[in-house]
């Protein structure tokens, strides 16, 4: 176990009998980029979450959206919002938005308007194996996309990127344009392709875009990658990523409960601990909530 507070950088609650989830709902197989997710198919909330976190020093925590049906984001997030009002978790919300909406602008100033809410996602995963990839076609060429990414500083938000490395390079072009807004690469940038080029394509794409000053990353989610489990793999995972970005632009999240289809919670943890044990207790602190509480500007003192 881990005594450093933790700011969660990236977890998920879900009441399947108030919102609709798509990809949790019935019914189930094993393909497709998630694999079978019958296993967390069940309204999963707060008291889960604690439950399953117990045994590390939860003292924030950033909620990115669930994958609910689009046209209920701005439920999801006043969904969210309640609960932390109430609960005082989570610290910062994480709203869906697709940036290629033509009705984009208005759904960013009604999220902005919750007080919690600090950005957005939007799931852009695009990969040439069917199934591997989220969408269709990749979303990010397209100029009505580009046109919503721009969107996001007029609203002061930053943005949740999930995407694959091969889309790295034209992404890192899209942002460099917009140096004002704060782009989280999500999941240590889910090199899942292993095969010698497919790391190579990693770590290529993941240094592409640690040269912007505006671009951080989640470490979490790597189990999509390492199927099943490898801890050993995913701690060397984790440090490259931390090598690549440096302690203060990486983070340390469960992407929980996804990440259960993979590991438990303390197994998932317990790589991370692990894998920076030899680091300062400076950039321990800011690995594991630091670093969070800042680029999600939480204010907390951790």
């Amino acid at each position: 176990m881990n005594d450093l507070p933790f700011v969660d950088a990236h977890i998920h609650l879900w009441d399947l009998s108030r919102l609709r989830y798509a990809w949790l709902t019935p019914p189930f197989s094993d393909g497709g980029p998630n694999g079978n997710v019958a296993p967390i198919a069940d309204t999963y909330l707060l008291k889960d979450y604690r439950q399953e976190a117990r045994r590390w020093n939860v003292v924030g925590a950033v909620h990115v959206e669930a994958g609910a049906d689009p046209a209920q984001s701005v439920a999801e997030t006043d969904w969210l919002q309640g609960i932390a009002d109430e609960e005082g978790l989570p610290n910062a919300i994480v709203a869906s938005a697709v940036l290629s909406d033509p009705n984009l602008d208005a759904q960013l100033s009604a999220h902005a308007k919750r007080r919690n809410v600090r950005g957005v996602r939007h799931i852009v995963n695009w990969h040439r194996d069917a199934n591997r990839t989220y969408t269709p076609r990749d979303f990010t060429r397209e100029e009505a996309w580009v046109r919503g990414f721009g969107l996001l500083s007029k609203h002061g938000l930053s943005f949740d990127l999930q995407a694959y490395p091969g889309q790295f390079h034209h992404l890192a072009q899209i942002i460099a344009a917009h140096p004002e807004t704060p782009v989280i690469i999500n999941h240590a940038g889910m090199g899942v392709d292993l095969e010698a080029e497919g790391v190579s394509e990693w770590r290529r794409g993941m240094k592409a875009l640690a040269v912007l000053a505006n671009v951080s990353v989640k470490i979490s989610g790597l189990g999509f990658v390492y199927r099943p489990w490898d801890a050993a793999q995913a701690r060397a995972r984790v440090l490259e990523t931390i090598d690549i970005f440096g302690p203060s632009r990486a983070m340390f999240a469960s992407d929980f409960p996804t990440d259960r289809l993979f590991a438990c919670f303390d197994d998932v943890m317990s790589v991370f601990t692990e894998a920076v044990a030899d680091f300062t207790e400076s950039e321990r602190r800011a690995l594991f909530a630091r670093n969070a509480s800042r680029i999600y500007r939480l204010g907390l003192s951790v």
